[in-house]
């Protein structure tokens, strides 16, 4: 059976799971087994960053903090799951993520090159991962895309390097919800 890699950027998938879903909980260990269903999962690699905290941090950043160290931790006992971070810069009064794309092209290419993998699944939707897109594609691999089902909410030159691409549907995302006690009592 052939090797996939699924790569997940943590801050695209969470936007598209606040705006176009109402931000269920996920199961990510089965969303990756989704994804990469009919191949054998080599490894999921997991790509975000920590929340900004101030010197001193407040309450908020202090909660913020724990929640996703907490989430972090989750994920890395997860079986064959590694998370990559990146940092949180600000930028003319925002926050941005950096170091993510070249994370993700390193690892993508990196598996590519060695022959690790026939498939990359990739779901993410910026532009700057379309060079390392075409660095594994040369080395035969196939690299399939999720992305928003909206248009412009995903980079369109990356859309097209891809070999397959999938929008995310509702159909994907409730197969891997987390159902919580109250809703499984329909409360």
């Amino acid at each position: 059976m052939d090797r996939a890699v699924v790569l997940l950027d943590g801050g695209y998938l969470a936007k598209l799971l606040k705006d176009e879903f109402g931000e269920p909980r996920i199961d990510h260990l089965k969303l990756s087994e989704n994804l990469s269903a009919g191949y054998e999962r080599l490894r999921t690699y997991y790509y975000d960053c920590l929340p900004y905290q101030s010197d001193p941090p407040t309450p908020e950043e202090r909660k913020m903090i724990s929640d996703k160290t907490r989430f972090i931790r989750r994920l890395e006992s997860l079986p064959r799951f590694d998370v990559r971070l990146g940092k949180l810069r600000l930028r003319e009064g925002f926050f941005v993520q950096k170091g993510i794309d070249v994370l993700l092209a390193i690892d993508l290419v990196g598996l590519a090159s060695k022959r690790q993998i026939q498939k990359a699944i990739l779901l993410a939707g910026d532009a700057d991962y379309v060079p390392a897109v075409e660095v594994a594609k040369d080395d035969g691999v196939i690299v399939h895309l999720y992305h928003s089902q909206v248009i412009g909410k995903y980079s369109n030159e990356l859309h097209q390097v891809c070999d397959e691409r999938t929008p995310v549907t509702k159909q994907l995302i409730d197969s891997c919800r987390i159902i919580t006690k109250s809703e499984s009592l329909g409360l």
